[in-house]
């Protein structure tokens, strides 16, 4: 697995602007923000070996990080 971390900056790097102006105006979409940077730095902190957690909850993090860029996207683009 590789260890780079998914930042919002680096998945969405067009769309910075964007983002800043839906956090800013929309409470859901930043929370949206807040989760994915919470489970995004668990999944660093496992793949940089920091934190040990079982395979299992590792691909439910990254599953959840899947589907918080979704939303996200999906935001983007009714934006």
């Amino acid at each position: 697995m590789s260890n780079t971390p998914h930042t919002l900056r680096d998945e969405f790097p067009n769309h910075l602007d964007r983002i800043h102006q839906l956090k800013v105006k929309d409470p859901e979409f930043a929370r949206i923000l807040e989760e994915y940077d919470r489970v995004n730095d668990q999944i660093h902190r496992a793949e940089t070996k920091i934190d040990a957690i079982s395979d299992e909850f590792e691909t439910t993090l990254r599953k959840m990080r899947l589907s918080l860029k979704d939303s996200i996207s999906k935001a983007l683009d009714k934006a």
